[in-house]
């Protein structure tokens, strides 16, 4: 792993349309709720099992609610041999709670990711992750 990437700069990246994979390792279910546009869904559970998706990968990004079980998932994509050497691989600092942009649901609309989180409860079914 080469480090922790702020939410901002993810954007950044996007905005850029630079060759960026975003990888979210939270459950199908929370990640059809809303997450970050453009991004890929596996869960965490299932990452060794489908690492081959990102062969070739030249930068990734993991995702998931708070930040934490992604630096542990950016470790497991950045010990794999799949990738280029210069690779990078970056776990998004503060996950979810910290972006403060669009998210993307499973039915394709887009909403603010402020306005989703204070419409639902954090305990609630609906809530974004």
């Amino acid at each position: 792993m080469d480090a922790e990437i702020a939410p901002d700069e993810v954007r950044e990246l996007l905005d850029a349309d630079d060759e960026v994979r975003i990888l979210d390792i939270r459950s199908e279910e929370e990640f059809e709720r809303g997450h970050i546009p453009g991004s890929e869904n596996v869960p965490f559970h299932a990452l060794a099992d489908e690492i081959e998706r990102l062969d070739g990968a030249r930068r990734v990004v993991t995702v998931c609610p708070h930040g934490k079980a992604s630096v542990q998932a950016a470790r497991l994509v950045a010990s794999y041999e799949g990738l280029p050497d210069d690779a990078r691989v970056e776990s998004m600092a503060g996950g979810l709670s910290e972006w403060d942009h669009e998210l993307e649901t499973a039915e394709g609309s887009a909403g603010d990711a402020e306005a989703d989180a204070s419409e639902n409860s954090a305990d609630g079914p609906d809530a974004p992750f």
